[in-house]
């Protein structure tokens, strides 16, 4: 006896969805790694969605969960290469499953551990860094976005240049000229107030454009007045405390670093490529935290620079 397909009946209210899916799937991938056999373990969460038409009540999301589920397995059976890629194969098989569909979204969010050395000692840790990848499929064809999450640190440039004339003149009172006093202070990490700072970078672009997600984290860390690490000795401390307070940059000039920093290092995205950087420091003398972004279509945002060159 054939069961009813419910889900197929005209509904109550005729109104059309954006989304309807399945959320929380957690899968555990293996994302293959450049001159290493040893792939990288991401233990990953995937929402998984279509839009549905007017004229269908339901999604059959029951009925095809298992589906769903069966091409994840297989996607992930072998190592792969680019999480975006994984989440566009899944979202064009969505698209197979349900016929009456017009879009597929897959979201994937994972939490990846790389291996960082200290900058002098070379004492090994493991920093962990939150990453994630998106792709649409319609009619038109596909588009895939994918981001990282790194946390960093930031020294406030505004109060290191007022302690800096403080210092200036402290050394003028032990008899030092202005100008060699000046001199020194050039020559010396200044304090200043310092934040934790927490950097996101996304690309959304055509699949045939390959963002690796190292060359998003080294850029939102290379944007930041430094990278921080699980372990450092008391030379590495030296080291990173002088990077920072030789690097003063607010809020602001990270999220312009990290657009600038993009366009350098993807010159070919095309001109619909969007990109997005955010920025939100915890304050250390505030109760507040700051914040700053920045979202554009590639076009725009070369204009914008070239008219700085």
């Amino acid at each position: 006896m054939d069961l009813p397909d419910v889900q197929a009946n005209e509904p109550d209210i005729n109104v059309g969805l954006d989304k309807v899916g399945v959320s929380k799937i957690k899968k555990q991938i293996k994302l293959a790694r450049e001159g290493s056999r040893d792939p990288v373990i991401l233990n990953s969460e995937f929402e998984i969605s279509v839009d549905l038409p007017s004229d269908r009540k339901g999604a059959n999301l029951s009925r095809n969960f298992e589906a769903i589920n069966e091409v994840l397995e297989k996607a992930i059976d072998e190592p792969v290469y680019e999480i975006e890629g994984l989440c566009i194969a899944v979202a064009e098989e969505l698209m197979n499953k349900h016929e009456y569909a017009s879009r597929a979204i897959v979201t994937m969010e994972s939490e990846v551990a790389l291996e960082k050395n200290a900058p002098v000692s070379g004492l090994a840790s493991q920093n962990v860094t939150k990453i994630f990848a998106e792709a649409v499929v319609d009619d038109k064809g596909a588009t895939n976005e994918v981001g990282a999450e790194v946390t960093g640190t930031t020294a406030c440039p505004c109060a290191q240049e007022i302690m800096a004339e403080k210092i200036t003149d402290k050394l003028k009172e032990h008899g030092l000229s202005e100008s060699k006093a000046i001199d020194v202070v050039k020559d010396i990490p200044i304090p200043t107030h310092n934040q934790r700072g927490r950097g996101f970078l996304s690309i959304k672009t055509s699949p045939n454009i390959n963002i690796p997600i190292e060359s998003l984290i080294d850029i939102i860390n290379d944007s930041m007045s430094s990278e921080i690490f699980e372990l450092l000795k008391r030379e590495d401390e030296a080291y990173v405390t002088d990077k920072i307070h030789s690097n003063p940059v607010f809020v602001e000039d990270t999220v312009r670093k990290m657009i600038l920093k993009s366009l350098q290092k993807f010159p070919n995205l095309p001109k619909d490529a969007v990109i997005e950087a955010r920025q939100v420091n915890k304050e250390s003398i505030h109760n507040h935290d700051v914040f700053a972004q920045k979202k554009e279509k590639v076009a725009n945002l070369k204009k914008d620079f070239s008219e700085l060159s």
